[in-house]
């Protein structure tokens, strides 16, 4: 197998022509392999080799259009730049047609070779980025597809889930809003002997106070004004399966007694009635806040607080899950692009930066709403959030060639950083890594202003 630091394959039967574009390739940094022939090639390529390939359309054996089928036919997304004399113009043309990335007519220019293997290369990076992406999807088991990531908090949140699933203890999931408790909780059942009973979800904070008791424990005819008939309560409709208690922080203290008996003792009783309905259930309550904290603040029994937090699952915000985010953008971007009919964008350089500085402070449920517009073509604006000012950012599809997704890169690149609030024109140089007067020049070519994001910090230049 040929070694993926090399990034050019060179081929070329003429010696003395392979010599100088080998010496060519070489001056300029590039790690390169120079070959006599084509024969062969395709086999010592691995799938996701790093490079492209560069070779003569004209040779004995195998040319280099036999060499491109072949190549192709191993990974069609293989960039191969093809070499040809006057008289072979149009096969190199034919050539394109069939996939090749390139061609160069004899005699050329150093630098137009330079400049052509570089764009493949930077071409071949981001199909191989976007490649480990879609793959980290699809190399997963059922849970993995509810609970998509790769970060160490989310392999962890997974285990924790396989190990308390198949349990009947009763679980409070943790998590800011958006994260995606009720996916947890969806998991816990689905993958649990409960499975093929029902599960409930209640958001108690939608819940008016009026109505809330009357919603999870039932009541009887009469039991108050308007009561006509006997309602069946969530607790008790979930009899068999799991009910899944969202924001139960914002319960009341009295409807709090009401459930921590209910726990204990596994029986409802509707309100207006007398009897003690058993219940065969699994409680998954859910709250975005510390409960430790409001139980010691009064606004939340202790001691349900400690029923509760017998098996607690913690889901990790999407700011701390590093690259989750990118392919958790992908697998919503490619779900919405499917769903809508349309081709799959991929995710240029700059817009994966911008998608990793993100905060997202609205979690996965943020990010899919941003997905889904990304796959419709629509240009995302994203709050840098920063409460002391600031710029907000854009993702959208696209468009031009390798200079034009440059310019973009950059602008992004500038414009996440200005979104970090630095003290001076000094600071944000610095952090950049160019001079102040690259800087001015560049925040003017962008209509990028610093002064917009901090203008009570900036230095007097």
């Amino acid at each position: 197998m040929i070694d993926n630091r090399i990034e050019v394959v060179l081929i070329d039967d003429d010696p003395h022509l392979r010599q100088a574009l080998s010496q060519t390739l070489d001056l300029a940094g590039l790690k390169i392999l120079p070959l006599g022939e084509a024969k062969g090639l395709a086999g010592q390529l691995e799938r996701d080799w790093p490079g492209v390939v560069v070779s003569d359309i004209r040779m004995p054996g195998m040319d280099g259009l036999e060499l491109l089928n072949d190549l192709h036919a191993q990974d069609p997304e293989l960039p191969v730049l093809l070499i040809t004399g006057h008289g072979d113009v149009p096969l190199a043309v034919q050539a394109m047609r069939a996939g090749a990335y390139d061609f160069l007519e004899k005699p050329f220019a150093s630098d137009a070779l330079l400049d052509s293997v570089r764009r493949a290369l930077a071409l071949r990076r981001l199909v191989l980025d976007n490649r480990s992406l879609r793959l980290a999807l699809s190399d997963r088991n059922e849970l993995s597809t509810r609970l998509v990531g790769q970060s160490p908090q989310m392999l962890r949140l997974r285990e924790q889930i396989g190990a308390l699933a198949a349990t009947k203890a009763d679980v409070l999931i943790l998590g800011e809003t958006g994260a995606g408790k009720e996916v947890v909780a969806r998991a816990l059942h689905d993958l649990s002997s409960r499975r093929s009973g029902p599960f409930v979800a209640i958001n108690a904070g939608a819940l008016a106070e009026s109505v809330v008791e009357s919603e999870l424990f039932g009541h009887e005819p009469g039991a108050f004004t308007g009561a006509q008939k006997r309602r069946i309560g969530k607790f008790e409709f979930a009899n068999g399966g799991t009910l899944f208690l969202d924001e139960i922080e914002s319960m009341s203290l009295d409807v709090q007694v009401k459930l921590l008996r209910l726990l204990q003792e596994r029986v409802v009783e509707r309100l207006g009635g007398n009897q003690l309905i058993p219940l065969d259930i699994r409680i998954i309550a859910a709250t975005k806040e510390d409960l430790r904290q409001s139980a010691d603040q009064g606004r939340f029994r202790a001691d349900l607080y400690y029923r509760l937090n017998v098996a607690p699952l913690r889901i990790p915000p999407l700011r701390d899950r590093g690259e989750d985010a990118l392919i958790l953008f992908q697998h919503f971007a490619d779900e919405a692009s499917a769903r809508h009919g349309l081709p799959p964008h991929e995710l240029q350089p700059g817009q994966r930066a911008l998608l990793l500085r993100h905060t997202w402070p609205g979690n996965v449920r943020e990010l899919q709403n941003a997905a889904e517009r990304f796959a419709l073509g629509l240009e995302l604006a994203l709050d840098n959030n920063d409460p002391d000012g600031g710029v907000t950012t854009t993702i959208g599809v696209i468009s031009g060639g390798l200079s034009e997704q440059v310019e973009h890169f950059e602008k992004s690149l500038i414009a996440a950083e200005l979104a970090r609030a630095h003290s001076s024109v000094r600071s944000l140089a610095e952090a950049l890594g160019i001079p102040r007067k690259t800087l001015h020049d560049k925040l003017r070519k962008h209509g990028l202003n610093f002064a917009d994001a901090n203008s009570h910090h900036e230095e007097q230049e």
